[in-house]
């Protein structure tokens, strides 16, 4: 009899109720993979560096210079990232920048001194500089305000991800071939990220074919428009702050980036591989404190309703935990040791970003990719400066532990910096400051 039948499901309903992947995790990937190429094409140069140094006979000073050529591109295009995806939408701005920065590591591979090792990275911070403004403003459109640390969390983690794989690619290719096939490889990646986000992406997700309808809710879209006007002043007066606290994370930061295989190398006497996977050691915890920081942010916004408490005592926790592990890492030689106290550092070094990027989200949504460039422009100031700074004292005092001292110095001035810190205070759409609270978000 037909009710004792048996159904079967055809072929088209089982293929219907096959798990498929959102719009949401289709660009979550996306961008993660965008954060780790960035930071693989950033870092490489500091993994190559002993072979770089040895190759062009290179001083200390000279090594630094070649770290800030990155940075001095990467300040000065940065606010292009935040005004092209405003004016041309993400999707364009963020494939223009990521060929930059694929060309610029393809031609570090191929310099024939310093002069054309500093220019390549000066190509590489080129197009690095406006490549996370845009993609942060790529993420307010996606993203409701309740997940604002989470994503920013993740795709920083990717970020660190890719900083940590870094050191043990570069070392392996060194050894396998030459450092400059190193660069080629990294080079072409970003290339091959270029192209998929073109065909993948949407600025409006609305419109994208794979989006989960349910995951529209609570969004607020902001489309780009070629004639809308950019409030820079009010925008400089709100984010200023932010670009303070953000110099004092960046100058541990750089110290980090640029520098730890030739600490480990000159201070502990390790060989390549071994600072390599030191250096990729740190770099994971860094990588846990991204995500961790964005989380813990969110859930202090959702248990409390206090944006400013919820950013801002993360921020606080975070630059003054890295000045503590980093003070006893000083005078201890033991790698056993140093290396969990560099770690614990990195770790709470980390926590920072994902809350400081939070803030300019949280203050605009029209704005909030300009407004992020000022969060990269702390970074970027400090990336000129400390690298440079760093080399030269090791010049002066052949001593690996003094910069480090005077990285817990400017940590310590950063957190004094957290109180000027106002996310709680939105921006409104004109660019005139709100004595109101943005209804969308919960403060």
């Amino acid at each position: 009899m037909a009710l004792f039948e048996e159904t079967n499901p055809t072929a088209s309903e089982k293929a219907h109720s096959r798990p498929h992947v959102t719009a949401h995790a289709l660009v979550s990937t996306l961008l993660c993979v965008l954060f780790a190429i960035m930071y693989l094409d950033r870092v490489n140069i500091s993994a190559a560096a002993a072979s770089v140094k040895t190759h062009f006979g290179l001083t200390n000073t000279e090594m630094g210079l070649t770290f800030s050529g990155f940075s001095w591109a990467y300040l000065g295009s940065v606010l292009f990232g935040g005004w092209g995806a405003r004016k041309y939408g993400a999707k364009s701005t963020l494939v223009v920048c990521v060929i930059v920065v694929g060309l610029g590591t393809i031609a570090t591979g191929l310099a024939g001194g310093l002069i054309t090792l500093f220019m390549a990275r000066l190509i590489v911070g080129l197009g690095e500089g406006p490549a996370f403004p845009a993609a942060t403003q790529a993420m307010r459109n996606w993203y409701p305000p309740h997940r604002f640390g989470y994503i920013q969390g993740i795709t920083h983690s990717a970020s660190r991800l890719g900083a940590a794989l870094a050191p043990p690619i570069v070392a392996m290719l060194i050894i396998w071939t030459d450092w400059r096939v190193s660069f080629v490889i990294c080079g072409v990646a970003a290339l091959i990220w270029s192209a998929a986000w073109w065909v993948l992406f949407q600025d409006d997700p609305r419109t994208h074919p794979k989006v989960d309808p349910k995951r529209l809710e609570d969004l607020s879209v902001t489309l780009p428009n070629r004639s809308a006007k950019t409030p820079l002043l009010a925008l400089t007066k709100r984010m200023f702050p932010v670009t303070i606290v953000m110099f004092a994370y960046g100058w541990t930061y750089w110290v980090f980036v640029s520098w730890l295989p030739l600490y480990f190398a000159n201070r502990h006497g390790t060989d390549l591989k071994s600072s390599a996977l030191l250096t990729s050691a740190l770099f994971f915890a860094g990588l846990i404190g991204n995500t961790v920081g964005g989380v813990v942010s969110d859930r202090l916004l959702k248990r409390t309703g206090r944006n400013r408490f919820a950013r801002c005592s993360v921020i606080l926790v975070s630059l003054l935990g890295a000045a503590a592990f980093i003070f006893p890492a000083m005078f201890l030689d033991d790698l056993r040791v140093v290396v969990p106290l560099l770690a614990a550092a990195m770790f709470f070094l980390e926590l920072t970003i994902a809350p400081m990027y939070a803030i300019p989200m949280d203050i605009s949504k029209e704005y909030a990719g300009l407004g992020s460039a000022y969060v990269i422009m702390g970074v970027g100031i400090s990336g000129i400066i400390s690298p440079v700074t760093f080399g030269w004292l090791i010049d002066l005092t052949g001593n690996w532990d003094v910069p480090f001292a005077t990285g817990i110095a400017v940590l310590l001035c950063g957190a004094l910096a957290v109180v000027l810190l106002r996310p709680d205070l939105p921006l409104g759409d004109s660019g005139e400051a709100c004595s109101a609270p943005d209804p969308v978000l919960r403060r």
